[in-house]
This record gives structure tokens, C-alpha cells and sequence, in this order.
């Protein structure tokens, strides 16, 4: 399906762009939050290439791993948004501290 293909296409490449970013940033809070942003895009991109899977071939070997790419796909997009959520607040006052000097 081309979709999940454009779809999977932009989930690596904003993981590949928020790792970057994470380099790039020198502010503790922020490079968290950046991490946890990259993580979601991870989990986004290996459920996706489960599910792509799942439509190119149809063994049963295909279908568990398949389901093992969705499970650990959806888990790691999971705890990448429950610290997304943990770390923005400590960013933005980060952020704040940092432009007010």
C-alpha cells in the first residue's frame, strides 16, 4: 500500500530529524523531550512496517513477527508520548530561563 509507505517514509525520517535535534541541543529538559519525540516516531515507524508487512505476505511466520513489530511498535510510541508529556513543562521553563538572560 503506498500509504503506509509515504507513511513509514516520514516516521524514520522524523526520527532521524528529532535524533539530529537531540545532538544539536545542549539544554538537559530539552534534549528529554526531543528524545521522547524521537521515540514516538520510532514506535510509529516499526508498527507501521509491521502492518506493511502484514500486507505484502501472508505466512504465518509474517503474521508474529508482524505482531511483535505492531506490539513493540505501539509500546514504544506509548512511553515516548507518557515522557513527552513528563518532560514538556520542564522544557518550556527551560526555555523560558534561557530567554529571559
Amino acid at each position: 500500500m503506498p500509504v503506509l509507505v509515504v507513511l513509514i517514509v516520514l516516521s524514520f525520517a522524523f526520527y532521524v530529524f528529532y535524533k539530529i535535534k537531540y545532538v544539536r541541543s545542549s539544554r538537559p529538559a530539552e534534549r528529554q523531550w526531543v528524545s521522547a519525540k524521537s521515540s514516538i516516531a520510532l514506535g510509529v515507524f516499526v508498527a507501521l512496517f509491521g502492518i506493511n508487512q502484514l500486507y505484502l505476505f501472508q505466512t504465518a511466520v509474517t503474521y508474529i513477527v508482524a505482531g511483535i513489530f505492531i506490539v513493540l511498535g505501539g509500546l514504544s510510541a506509548f512511553a515516548g508520548f507518557k515522557a513527552y508529556k513528563h518532560y514538556l513543562p520542564y522544557a518550556v521553563k527551560e526555555a523560558e530561563e534561557a530567554n529571559s538572560h
